[in-house]
């Protein structure tokens, strides 16, 4: 373990979403002492409405043009920070942390990489609207109101769920939720989502929420048994009555401060006890 904690935390955002959907923890992690980071997807540097407006942008967006983005943020620092992904923020965290980045990382409700074969009915359920269309391959696909409290929001009432929607929710690259989605595992070859599970990397913590839909605490833990042959730590715990919108929705503190405390006792230390 490194004798000195890291001071900076870098949180990545998933999909449907931007670094807005952080909005909370910015100011909470400051407060104690923390430079927090939100690096955006390439192009996604504009606002949320902007983004709406601006669709060709999400459409067009690739995986290892987005890695490599984040991983330049990170490189760019003076030491490897703490690295916390929500959803597909989980996946790409995975993928910096196979990189050697990061002094530990945190995947919230994770879409994992390839390779997991769990897909729970209520995922196949939340991700059939992006999936019903083929012609939706090549574009940005949105959730509307309903579907967005299916898959990120059920434990909200309908109207806190469409407050949230409106706020932060963006359609998504298309083509990614073809390619990694539920058809990756069917798809020939190494995927842009593949990592070897073997590898060494900083400790690694997977947070899920019992209740979510979208990402099932099943998922998120077959992803963390994937990581078994690592020498590496790996650790799982899932929050009872949590959903996908687990970082926004009340009680949210709680979630932040668990990946936050566990974060910064094991940076650094690459292997289990």
């Amino acid at each position: 373990m490194t004798n000195q904690a890291p001071d900076t935390v870098v949180l990545v955002h998933g999909l449907w979403m931007t670094p807005r959907s952080w909005e909370q923890w910015v100011p909470y992690y400051e407060s104690k002492g923390l430079r927090v980071l939100t690096p955006s997807y390439p192009g996604f540097e504009i606002e949320v409405e902007a983004l709406r407006e601006n669709p060709e942008v999400i459409a067009g967006l690739t995986v290892p043009d987005t890695v490599d983005h984040l991983a330049g943020v990170i490189e760019s620092l003076d030491a490897p920070p703490i690295i916390m992904g929500h959803s597909f923020g989980g996946t790409l965290t995975q993928l910096l942390l196979a990189r050697g980045l990061g002094a530990a990382g945190v995947v919230i409700d994770s879409a994992p990489p390839e390779g997991v074969h769990v897909t729970p009915l209520s995922q196949a359920r939340s991700l059939f609207p992006a999936l019903r269309n083929p012609a939706s391959r090549h574009r940005a696909v949105g959730f509307t109101p309903e579907e967005f409290h299916y898959a990120f929001a059920n434990t909200l009432s309908a109207e806190d769920s469409r407050a949230a929607w409106e706020r932060y929710a963006i359609p998504a690259p298309g083509a990614w939720i073809w390619a990694y989605g539920l058809l990756a595992n069917f798809t020939p070859g190494r995927q842009e989502t593949w990592v070897d599970y073997a590898g060494d990397r900083a400790p690694l913590l997977f947070l899920a929420g019992e209740e979510d839909h979208i990402m099932p605490a099943s998922v998120n833990r077959s992803n963390a048994r994937h990581w078994g042959a690592s020498p590496a730590l790996t650790d799982f715990h899932a929050f009872p009555g949590r959903d996908h919108w687990t970082c926004a929705a009340p009680g949210w503190e709680a979630v932040a401060d668990h990946a936050l405390t566990w974060a910064l006792e094991h940076a650094g230390g690459g292997r289990p006890a």
